[in-house]
């Protein structure tokens, strides 16, 4: 009997809630896998397209830009309608645009395809946080925020290099291919296996959805977390697009040794994830956050700085670089679902999502205007980049302080109100 007590007590999630755990951080890695695959990509196909520095740079944005628009537009309508029907309805769409990836013959279609992919995509993020914000209680979202961000770690391991496999034995085309074949499995899955998620709707909402959507813009403690989301996302998304050619160009690595490297720190993330969510949820968000910032400053630093490097040591440098990464990114994204009241939950995290698609793309936008390619593909001007993040990093790490007082004032209070 004892037994039987102590291991309900140690059953953290229902057996719905793994499940819930599972289905989000596989549909995170889809929408994952979609965005970061044009990185790698990006060595292939500018030669392959033609493309320069500045066209590639807008074909990353093109994407993040019209996801943030589409999060802004959907943002009065999110917390109308059940969640799932939400979740179906633009992943639906978001295959369709991938589906216009794998058909692009050209940068003018593939520009058109990334901007309808992006209209869909840029909405199931922040469904998704809206749904671990409604199933689960706030002592434990660290810890889910570390399995669903392991989406990204996967992405890693599996994803790219697999995508990277199929672009350079086959054609760039085969990754979207590949995209299409998995998201439609994991549609079926979810139309199939996931409840409806109408919580929220017994709450008091503004009928009108325009006006549903300024009340939520102009929430004063809502515009400290969209600030830091903006910065957290501009220095974020500035390397990430010219990575593999800095890696192929300047750090001396073949395509074969990039993929390598991508399943190696992704592996590495993996383990880590999850363990640095356990930990976030023990010890708090904040700190965790900046020890994850001081990580990622270093070893930029260092990163942004190095011309051929052997693989082995790049490894290091990556999976120590990645771990501060991941470390910002489920701390902050743990933090931030405390923000929003119960009847503005799926707006707040459209427009959050939005906010910081718009500055992911604008960031990506900008460092393909410094970065430029040389006749023989070396990348100029990475380490300008470099500091840039640094500078964010170090904004948000006190904007983050804000951020975290006010979390503690909002827990607080929704005590009392009990």
């Amino acid at each position: 009997m004892t037994t039987i007590a102590s291991s309900e007590q140690k059953k953290v999630f229902s057996s719905y809630q793994v499940f819930m755990i599972a289905i989000l951080a596989i549909l995170q890695f889809t929408i994952i896998v979609d965005f970061m695959v044009l990185s790698p990509l990006g060595a292939i196909l500018m030669p392959k397209l033609g493309l320069t520095t500045k066209q590639f740079g807008l074909v990353v944005s093109g994407y993040a830009i019209s996801a943030g628009i589409s999060g802004i537009l959907a943002a009065g309508f999110a917390d109308k309608f059940d969640r799932k029907k939400m979740l179906v309805f633009f992943y639906t769409g978001f295959i369709i645009g991938t589906l216009l990836c794998a058909l692009s013959p050209n940068f003018e279609f593939l520009l058109m395809a990334r901007i309808v992919t992006g209209l869909f995509g840029g909405v199931i993020g922040s469904v998704s946080f809206a749904i671990v914000t409604d199933i689960f209680a706030v002592n434990v979202r660290g810890r889910v925020m570390g399995f669903v961000q392991m989406a990204l770690s996967a992405s890693q391991v599996m994803g790219v290099p697999i995508g990277l496999y199929l672009a350079t034995h086959l054609s760039w085309h085969a990754p979207f291919w590949m995209l299409v074949i998995l998201c439609s499995i994991v549609l079926v899955l979810i139309i199939r296996f996931m409840q409806p998620v109408t919580g929220h709707l017994v709450a008091k909402h503004t009928s009108n959805p325009f006006k549903h959507l300024m009340a939520t813009v102009s929430n004063r403690q809502y515009l400290l977390a969209f600030a830091t989301t903006t910065l957290l996302a501009t220095g974020g998304f500035m390397l990430m697009p010219f990575s593999a050619a800095f890696s192929k160009g300047n750090l001396g690595l073949s395509l074969d040794q990039i993929t390598l490297l991508y399943m190696v720190t992704g592996a590495c993330s993996m383990v880590i994830g999850p363990f640095v969510g356990k930990v976030s949820d023990k010890i708090g968000k904040y700190p965790i956050f900046v020890i994850g910032s001081f990580l990622t400053i270093t070893m930029v630093l260092i990163y942004c700085n190095l011309g051929i490097t052997p693989l082995g040591y790049l490894m290091i440098i990556n999976v120590v670089m990645f771990t501060g990464i991941t470390s910002r990114m489920i701390a902050s994204s743990a933090l931030l679902t405390v923000v929003p009241d119960m009847q503005d939950r799926g707006a707040f995290m459209s427009i959050n999502s939005s906010v910081q698609q718009i500055s992911g793309g604008i960031g990506a936008f900008i460092a393909g205007l410094i970065v430029v390619e040389t006749p023989t593909h070396k990348i100029l001007h990475y380490d300008t980049l470099g500091y840039v993040v640094v500078c964010t990093s170090l904004i948000t790490i006190g904007m983050m302080f804000l951020l975290n007082r006010m979390v503690k004032r909002i827990m607080e209070s929704r005590a009392i109100a009990k």
